[in-house]
Parts: structure tokens; C-alpha cells; sequence
């Protein structure tokens, strides 16, 4: 019993790490990356779609994103869809190829997409904190119902709070590396 709520805990957290670095991915740095348009949703004949579905997103050079759109009457939907998504890209279109430069990242832009990437870890942290106050809900629960001992209850909560400690440390260690990233030149 004590085990399956350390593990769900446990699974739980691991899914919190997931999602924060889906969160930093979106967030942008001075280099083109394919996962920053991830977020652009597509008005696709009606119906909002990933931008994913429909146009291949590919590197071409260290500031330059690349589309091939996999439905040409779809180019200038998917134009639309970036220049209206709060990444401040501005798409070219060339013939079937729509090219995404990277602005280069101001110091005021970085410091901003710095305090987004602390926002996104305290989220994250508050998380893996919400978690633990469940898992030792539910150990309370067995300690009244007289499932587990005190003694039990005890050990498990300790257990509980390092595996907190761990996924804490591990949201410092990956914000400590995307504000790297974000204020290197």
C-alpha cells in the first residue's frame, strides 16, 4: 500500500519534469530550434491544427527556421498562424519554403524570457509540492484506518519528502540550464 502511493507520487513528478521542459522549450532562445513552433495552432480548413500536422519544420542554419507546408493553399494560413502566435516571428514566404529568422535576442528580451523560465519552475516546483501533500494525505488516511503504523507512517513520509527534495532539485538544476542558455550570446 505505502509502496503504490510512493510510486504514483513518484510517476506523478516525473510527469511535472516533462511538462517544464515542454514549458522551456517554448520558450526562445537566440537559436532556431523546431520545437519552438510546437505551441502555433493552424486554422486548417475550419478546424484549429498543430502546426506539425501541417508543414514540416526543420532547421536550416543556427537562426533560421524552415517550413514546407504539405498543402500549398495552406502557406499563407500557416503565414498567418506564426505572425499572430506571441513568438514575435516574422515568416518570409519563398515559393513553397516558408523561412522563420530568429530575431536576435535583446538583453530586455532575455531578461523576460528569464522571469517566463523562473514562472514556468515555480509552477513546476508548487507541483511536486502539491503532490507530496496528497501522497501524505492519503498515508494519514491508512494510519487512521489503522492499515499502516505510526512507525510506518513515519518512514514512508520521510521517504516521501526525499523523493520531493530530488524532483525540487532536479526543476533548479533545469532552470539553472535554460537561463544558461538564455544569456549566452
Amino acid at each position: 500500500m505505502i509502496n503504490e502511493i510512493k510510486q504514483e507520487a513518484q510517476g506523478r513528478m516525473t510527469k511535472t519534469i516533462e511538462a517544464l521542459g515542454h514549458a522551456f522549450a517554448k520558450i526562445r532562445t537566440g537559436r532556431a530550434h523546431p520545437s519552438i513552433l510546437d505551441g502555433v495552432m493552424v486554422s486548417y480548413y475550419g478546424s484549429d491544427t498543430p502546426l506539425r500536422q501541417v508543414a514540416n519544420v526543420t532547421v536550416e542554419d543556427s537562426r533560421t527556421l524552415a517550413l514546407t507546408v504539405f498543402d500549398r493553399s495552406m502557406i499563407q494560413a500557416v503565414e498567418k498562424a506564426i505572425m499572430t502566435s506571441d513568438l514575435g516571428l516574422n515568416p518570409a514566404t519563398a515559393g513553397t519554403t516558408i523561412r522563420v529568422p530568429m530575431p536576435a535576442l535583446t538583453e530586455e528580451t532575455r531578461k523576460g524570457f528569464t522571469k517566463q523560465a523562473r514562472q514556468e519552475a515555480e509552477q513546476a516546483r508548487v507541483s511536486v509540492r502539491n503532490i507530496r501533500r496528497d501522497a501524505l494525505a492519503q498515508l494519514k488516511d491508512l494510519l487512521k484506518e489503522k492499515e499502516i503504523s505510526e512507525d510506518e507512517e513515519r518512514r514512508a513520509q520521510d521517504e516521501i519528502q526525499k523523493l520531493t527534495d530530488k524532483y525540487v532539485a532536479e526543476v533548479d538544476k533545469a532552470l539553472e540550464a535554460k537561463e544558461t542558455d538564455l544569456m549566452a550570446v
